[in-house]
């Protein structure tokens, strides 16, 4: 490996502007790799960029963390990630938006219908919980949830 490929944890930070005990945690969960110097210090693969890039992307898109951890073991560690490991990742994230994409627009179907009913009577609300028959369906909003 060229020393050229590593970068020290500041580097990354300015590249990813993600702060440096943010890449620390990220580190200590595993989602990217440091090597140390021969003085001790974090060098990073110039690839762990896209990785943390990636993590960013994912988190803004309402993966949660576990689901990041998910989806970056799937790649190498110690090795530049493939455009076929991408490719599979997004595959696999893309099933995943898919499905929040679908529960996001049952919900405001939903709730739009429900604001915009006027119906100003719980004894014709569609949403209605009388004797709370909907808690054998388990915790939460599952009327419009579901």
């Amino acid at each position: 490996m060229d020393k050229n490929d590593l970068l020290p944890i500041g580097e990354l930070s300015r590249r990813t502007g993600l702060s440096v005990s943010a890449i620390r945690y990220y580190e200590e969960k595993g989602l990217v790799e440091a090597f140390r110097s021969s003085g001790n210090q974090r060098r990073f693969l110039r690839s762990d960029i896209r990785r943390l890039s990636f993590i960013l992307i994912a988190q803004r898109m309402g993966l949660s963390l576990g689901e990041i951890e998910a989806q970056l073991a799937r790649l190498p560690q110690g090795r530049t990630p493939t455009a076929h490991d991408w490719r599979s990742i997004s595959r696999a994230i893309r099933a995943i938006l898919d499905e929040r994409i679908a529960e996001l627009q049952r919900t405001r179907d939903r709730l739009d219908g429900c604001i915009g009913c006027g119906c100003l009577s719980l004894r014709k609300c569609a949403l209605y919980n009388k004797d709370d028959r909907l808690a054998v369906k388990g915790p939460g909003p599952n009327q419009v949830l579901a």
